[in-house]
């Protein structure tokens, strides 16, 4: 067949008969695409050892990083290699396998995984990547991956949990992170560690799973609903901060649009005009969460969003410094959206006397607002944009209050049409039996 290339690569197609299929390129003796019954593309190089024995090595399944022209290059160094050193790649990888860290087991997930899961977000690739530095690097990183145990498994998830991979790190000019410990960093690590472990199982670099049986941790709630008093307390406070320079009023005003929102912080610190519909009177929001998603404003929402300036930037909330140097932006349309908005809202918890109030309670206490109000959780989790029923089933305790108001109002309706005084005084009902009961 001609020299492989993208073109032939995307048109090759999987055998109707349900066998592998392998196109070999002509000019490059033994690079080849092998295609899979199910569709799968690996590329593959065929090789004969010094000691006469043919041999099949897989570089990688077409797709980042493994394109055409990187896998040619891939097959011709081991090509090379063994001409030249008689080495075989084989016996390499097997070797390489063997003392595989994890570690290194952990970087190759990072480069390769976002290939088999290309529908993850890169939010959450961000976030695996997090955890791999912060925590699974600093306790496990140099064990060999394959010796790997479930009781290291789990003496991993006690020691994040006690707060032994604890730190504050300066991560740049104004950067820092605070890493902290606790059942629930201990889990969503433990989930990391075995996303990790069963991408090496998947590519044969591993024989199994240890994080499998591992019972994890159930992380704490850490919901708090504001009550309409600390609301006032917090909107009051802001003021304030931004009367004596303590507080940006962008800052201000993205807690505020968030707090009659119910978005996500990322949602509102990355919002750009564009997404605003004031006509329909909604955020289009291309990407979130939970993908694209429509949040309907409320007419204070919206009245909050005609006031802001326009200073140039797409951004509704745009950054105010530049993050390098410290100093204020000259020209906005080159500045990004806000950032800091966390140590803002440490300032303004402090100060308003709600120091356990996190930024993401805003858009729980939206929630807790909407339940008392008696709407349906289903309209909430419509509103916050869940995807799933059982995310906003973390309200329905809220629902006491609205249940009462529901029996208060039909057992008032029912009572007045039995001519029962619901005050004070008490009126004497006629029973369906003549009898007269006292109420």
């Amino acid at each position: 067949m001609p020299k492989l290339s993208k073109t032939t690569v995307d048109k090759a197609a999987p055998d109707p008969n349900g066998r592998d299929i392998f196109l070999y390129d002509d000019t490059l003796k033994g690079f080849g695409l092998k295609v899979t019954p199910k569709g799968s593309k690996v590329y593959v190089v065929d090789y004969r050892t010094p000691e006469g024995r043919t041999r099949r090595f897989t570089i990688g399944r077409h797709g980042s990083p493994w394109t055409c022209e990187e896998a040619r290059k891939k097959a011709d160094e081991i090509l090379r290699e063994l001409r030249v050193n008689g080495t075989d790649p084989m016996e390499e990888k097997a070797a390489a396998r063997e003392a595989l860290t994890v570690k290194e087991l952990a970087d190759l997930y990072l480069a390769e995984g976002p290939a088999e899961k290309p529908n993850k977000k890169q939010s959450s690739w961000d976030t695996d990547r997090s955890n791999i530095t912060r925590h699974i690097g600093p306790l496990l990183g140099r064990k060999v991956a394959k010796a790997l145990t479930s009781a290291d498994v789990a003496r991993f998830q006690v020691d994040v949990a006690v707060g032994k991979t604890a730190a504050d790190v300066k991560t740049g000019f104004r950067g820092r992170a605070i890493v902290e410990g606790g059942k629930g960093i201990a889990a969503r690590s433990m989930a990391v560690l075995g996303a990790v472990m069963s991408f090496g199982v998947r590519r044969g670099l591993v024989p199994h799973n240890p994080v499998v049986g591992v019972k994890p941790y159930k992380g704490e709630k850490m919901e708090r609903f504001l009550s309409e008093r600390e609301v006032a307390a917090i909107c009051e406070g802001m003021t304030i901060l931004e009367d004596i320079a303590m507080l940006n009023s962008v800052m201000a005003n993205a807690f505020r649009l968030l707090m009659l929102t119910g978005c996500r912080k990322s949602e509102i610190a990355a919002l750009v005009w564009e997404a605003v519909d004031f006509d329909r009177g909604c955020l289009r929001l291309a990407d979130s969460k939970t993908g694209a998603k429509v949040v309907p404003l409320a007419a204070p929402a919206l009245k909050l969003l005609a006031d802001l300036p326009r200073t140039g930037s797409p951004y509704v909330f745009p950054a105010t410094r530049d993050g390098r140097f410290g100093t204020h932006v000259v020209n906005p349309e080159d500045c990004g959206h806000v950032v800091g908005l966390q140590g803002a809202w440490e300032v303004v918890r402090v100060w308003c006397g709600v120091e356990d109030v996190r930024i993401h309670d805003l858009r729980h206490s939206f929630a807790s607002f909407a339940a008392a109000d008696g709407a349906s959780l289903f309209l909430i989790g419509k509103v916050l944009g869940h995807t799933h029923a059982r995310t906003t089933e973390r309200y329905a305790h809220l629902s006491d209050d609205p249940l009462k108001a529901v029996v208060e109002r039909t057992a008032g309706r029912i009572a007045a049409a039995m001519k029962i005084d619901t005050g004070e005084g008490a009126e004497v009902v006629a029973l369906p039996t003549g009898r007269r009961k006292r109420t």
